[in-house]
Parts: structure tokens; sequence; C-alpha cells
């Protein structure tokens, strides 16, 4: 199989740092200066640092990728179809002006909910965009803010559905969401739902129109 990811020319490369405010997922660092893609997993292969290169020096290539035959079960029993249509999904991944967050209904899930929550893809994700994060773990959550007010104001997000366990430091996701909301320039529909640890929905509330 094939993934894009980019390459650097380090002839063409002049170490001037540019380009790493432009990937929003922390994949290129200055190293001996020069800039070096440190880390093939992290691109998405967007390409949303090539237009911050003033010598051109950044190229997307697709890579192929080996995978190793798979081996031989018995087949497997049904399982329900998958409606993820984009990647990466991790809010210190995501990058804003991804085409497919463009005039979409957003779903900001805490991450455990799609584990308690059977049928998370087909009755909440399915034609809907996703991010997910943390809110009592994850580190620098002044840049999912950021992201999420670009989402609102850049990509022009319909809707933003926020869904949460039922434990309070969820509750800082729900914060973080109206937050954005409050001080991005658009106004966007903001929705809260709470999951039980069993997989129950508690509340579904909208919460500001």
């Amino acid at each position: 199989m094939k993934r894009s990811i980019i390459t650097i020319d380090e002839a063409k490369c002049t170490g001037c740092g540019l380009c790493i405010p432009g990937c929003p997922e922390g994949a290129i660092q200055i190293i001996d200066g020069k800039a070096r893609l440190v880390s093939d997993l992290m691109c998405d292969g967007l390409g949303a640092c090539l237009g911050t290169c003033p010598e051109d020096a950044i190229t997307v290539e697709e890579h192929g990728i080996a995978v190793p035959a798979p081996e031989q079960h018995a087949p497997a029993a049904p399982t329900g179809r998958s409606e993820l249509t984009h990647w990466p999904v991790q809010m210190h991944l995501i990058a804003p002006g991804a085409p497919h967050f463009r005039g979409s209904d957003l779903v900001l899930a805490a991450d455990c909910v799609a584990y308690a929550l059977g049928d998370f893809h087909s009755g909440y994700l399915k034609g809907k965009t996703l991010a997910i994060a943390c809110p009592k773990l994850d580190e620098g959550q002044e840049i999912y803010l950021d992201k999420l007010k670009s989402l609102i104001d850049d990509a022009k997000i319909n809707t933003l559905t926020v869904m949460i366990m039922q434990v309070p430091c969820c509750r800082g996701l729900l914060a973080l969401a109206r937050g954005a909301a409050a001080q991005a320039s658009r106004k966007v529909p903001v929705k809260c739902i709470v999951v039980s640890p069993r997989g129950e929905i508690l509340t579904d509330e909208w919460v500001s129109r």
C-alpha cells in the first residue's frame, strides 16, 4: 500500500524554519541547520507546510509501505461498518484547513466515548467529521482552542457536537468547545452529549445556538 508524506530537499533547504509553524502535526524540526521530517507517522501528507517554504524545498510524494501477509484465521463474524471518513483525528494532529472539515458537522469526542458507546459509528459519527481529545491527560490544550476557533471561523463548520463521559474531568472538553465558540467571530450551534460508562446516553442537548 502507499501513503503520501512530505520530502525535504536538503540541497535547497536553508534552515529558515518557516515550515515548522506550517506543520500542525509537529513532524518537522531544524536539525544541524536543515529542516528534517522527524517522524513519517506524524506526517499526514496534506502538505500544509508546502506554501511556507520560500525555496520550494518541500514536496509531497507517495511512499510504499510494506504490509505483512495476514495470518490465516477462521472467518470473522460480521462487524459494524466504520463511518470514519478522514485521518488523523487526534486534536494535536488534525489540520483545520483540511478539505474534509469545510462546512461539516464536527463531533469532538473524549477519547473514551467510542469505547463505551457501542453504536458510536452508526448513531453519532455517520455523515460527520471527527476530532478526539482527552481533557485530563492531553498537554498543550491552548492549541486545541486555536484549532477549534479556526474550524469555526475558517473551515466554517455547521455544528459542533461535544461527546463526553460522565466524569468530572470530561467537562473540560465542553468548556474548551464553549470557549472557542464564544471567542470565534462566527456563531455555531454547540451540542453536548454525556455518556455513562455503561454506554447509556444521559443527556443530549444543545448548550448554545
